[in-house]
């Protein structure tokens, strides 16, 4: 995201009135965007939900209402078709800044924890996603996932940018790869030469030089968010990724994690699809996933 003033700012918003719609509305009217700022309300609707149509229309102008006396410009956008189709097809042709969705919709079914317009929105959408879990408590904890890799780095520049709350506290996380099994040297079963592996010095230097690389990485991001007005805490853990970033998130008891989408980079990458993937669905908090720009 580039800086932009006032109208020129586009956020998409869903609104279906489901709970999780409710808390990103409330987390929209929180966030200190410049007065101004477009928002377009959206919700498409299959033909067996076409009597609804002058309800769905009524709780889109609410919506808009709402944001307006917060100093929005909202505007509503009632589509029919299928919804995800709808939805993506939308934010193609008028690229907004910044997509914010309810992680499940009225018609989700029960026990999931992604509703399937989400999942497919944060999947395909060409720009940031933030999917919003009910219930909406506030941005008191912001916890930024990094790897160091070109879309963590994306998702830097776009969280500098991001307004937050003024008592919203960030952390910069970054989790070292799992140590490799010590290992020495061995015989190979035809009676060959011995075949070097790595010893536990070899180890312990070895992780000695991810732990600086890591500090380093986190420590540069606390010092970029800084000089935006944003100082953060540096976190790092070793393990699992996902696992350990969610075990961050209750421990810190986060409430929006943000994260990129791709990426590799020099210190043994992690970010890959598959860990953001489980942190939408498993982390428990409320999502901002920022797509790597792609290569021109």
């Amino acid at each position: 995201m580039t800086e932009k003033a006032g109208a020129q700012f586009k956020v998409l918003l869903g609104d279906d009135r489901s709970e999780h719609a409710l808390a990103a509305l409330a987390l929209l009217e929180e966030l200190p965007l410049a007065a101004g700022t477009d928002v377009t309300v959206f919700r498409a609707y299959s033909p067996t939900q076409a009597t609804d149509v002058v309800l769905m229309e009524d709780a889109l102008n609410q919506t808009c209402a709402r944001l307006k006396q917060k100093g929005f410009t909202a505007h509503p956008e009632l589509l029919l078709g299928v919804p995800t189709v709808k939805f993506l097809k939308h934010a193609e042709e008028q690229k907004p800044d910044l997509i914010i969705i309810g992680a499940k919709g009225l018609r989700a079914t029960t026990g999931i924890l992604v509703g399937g317009v989400a999942q497919q929105v944060v999947e395909y959408a060409p720009c940031p996603v933030l999917v919003v879990r009910a219930p909406y408590r506030g941005l008191r904890q912001v916890m930024f996932v990094t790897d160091g890799s070109a879309a963590s780095q994306h998702t830097l520049e776009f969280l500098c940018q991001l307004p937050l709350p003024k008592e919203s506290r960030l952390w910069v996380l970054h989790v070292l790869t799992p140590p490799p099994l010590p290992m020495v040297f061995m015989q190979t079963p035809l009676g060959g030469a011995p075949v070097a592996m790595i010893d536990d010095l070899q180890n312990a230097e070895l992780q000695e030089k991810e732990e600086k690389e890591g500090q380093f990485l986190v420590d540069h991001d606390c010092r970029v968010l800084a000089a935006h007005g944003k100082p953060a805490t540096a976190l790092l853990k070793r393990g699992d990724a996902a696992s350990e970033i969610i075990a961050a998130v209750r421990e810190h008891s986060i409430d929006l994690l943000v994260t990129g989408s791709r990426g590799h980079s020099p210190i043994r990458s992690w970010m890959m699809g598959s860990v953001s993937r489980k942190l939408v669905h498993y982390s428990g908090c409320s999502v901002l996933v920022v797509r790597q720009k792609p290569v021109s």
